[in-house]
């Protein structure tokens, strides 16, 4: 379990559903999303009624009522649609009624406990006292709502929905499969808000690229719309290397932090032939050079990249293009002897 999601990779609803694979949604009354100038691809920025608080339906009725209750009583409290933590408390667990090991007492075999499937740690650092009783337990259906909504809200929600839910679990099945829950609630009047590009038109993935090429990219393009703050490592903001740099241990492999590490540590490549999951360099910044570029973006093809820019560019991470005068390379760390054994043994 890598420190991306502090929460359980899979989800005993998630499980039963989708058999171990690695929603929500907030509400848009009428309002369109349309995208942010500069750059290639901004982000969908309309949030107006982003945590809006909506009217159970029919299907509803099936969540018992001290869950509903909980839900609704923590949406409002953190600004997280109610039926978002639902569409996750049923994925997770059937609202706490699965009888599978680690929902009210123990842990499952990835290590997580309780209704919304905390593992201890991160239950430990975003914990809330939800009833308020001196005590936070994650097995105690109060207190883990609440904490699953103060995570939703650390992770950028309600601006960026599919972002949180990609954090609370790294997995786009996940994520759909919480989103459709989320919408049965309410009747199916339920729109995504998702200021960070998720939904604008540069977030197809390539279709030839492998799998863990599409779970690099994947996580990389949840980051969009973050804040870029030169040093930081993630998870509310990155610098251009360190948002590469995770990508990249999200599944399990290990690349330098710095882009002057980056350059040299993969496989160079020629310009014309790169693919997507290529690292393309730049000589920009401060003391480099054409043989020591200070930038660095991902390739996700068609001659775009998805790159943490700058702290004034807008977004600050995106999808920008790569082909201007100050690419100076290109670099494929998973042709890498070390990085290939390592996916072979995975």
């Amino acid at each position: 379990m890598t420190p991306r999601r502090l929460l359980f990779a899979g989800g005993l609803g998630v499980a039963a559903v989708l058999f171990v694979a690695l929603i929500f949604v907030p509400i848009l009354f009428g309002a369109s999303q349309f995208m942010f100038g500069g750059g290639v691809g901004g982000g969908c920025v309309d949030t107006s009624g982003a945590g809006a608080q909506p009217a159970a339906a029919t299907d509803a009725r099936a969540i018992p009522s001290d869950y509903l209750d909980l839900y609704k009583k923590a949406g409002q409290e953190y600004g997280i649609p109610w039926n978002v933590l639902a569409g996750i408390g049923k994925v997770e667990t059937s609202h706490g009624t699965s009888t599978l090991p680690g929902v009210s007492s123990g842990e499952n075999y990835a290590g997580a406990g309780g209704p919304m499937q905390f593992l201890a740690p991160t239950f430990n650092s975003f914990a809330v006292d939800g009833d308020k009783d001196g005590r936070k337990d994650r097995y105690k259906p109060a207190d883990a709502i609440f904490t699953a909504a103060a995570y939703l809200k650390h992770n950028g929600a309600p601006q960026r929905m599919k972002t949180a839910i990609f954090m609370y679990n790294h997995s786009w099945d996940y994520v759909n499969l919480v989103l459709d829950w989320a919408k049965r609630y309410v009747g199916g009047d339920f729109t995504v808000v998702q200021s960070n590009g998720v939904d604008c038109q540069d977030n197809d993935l390539p279709a030839s690229a492998s799998g863990v090429v599409k779970q690099i990219i994947e996580f990389a393009m949840a980051q969009r719309g973050k804040r870029y703050i030169f040093g930081a490592t993630g998870p509310d903001a990155w610098d251009c290397s360190s948002l590469i740099q995770a990508a990249y241990r999200s599944v399990g492999l290990s690349i330098p932090r710095t882009t002057f590490e980056q350059f040299p540590f993969g496989v160079k490549v020629e310009k014309g032939k790169e693919q997507p999951g290529d690292l393309v360099f730049f000589n920009s910044g401060p003391g480099t050079s054409a043989s020591n570029p200070g930038h660095v973006g991902m390739v996700i093809g068609g001659g775009k990249m998805v790159v943490a820019s700058c702290s004034t560019c807008v977004p600050n991470i995106g999808v920008k293009t790569y082909k201007r005068p100050d690419w100076v390379g290109t670099t494929r760390p998973l042709a890498k002897p070390e990085l290939k054994n390592k996916l072979a043994a995975q």
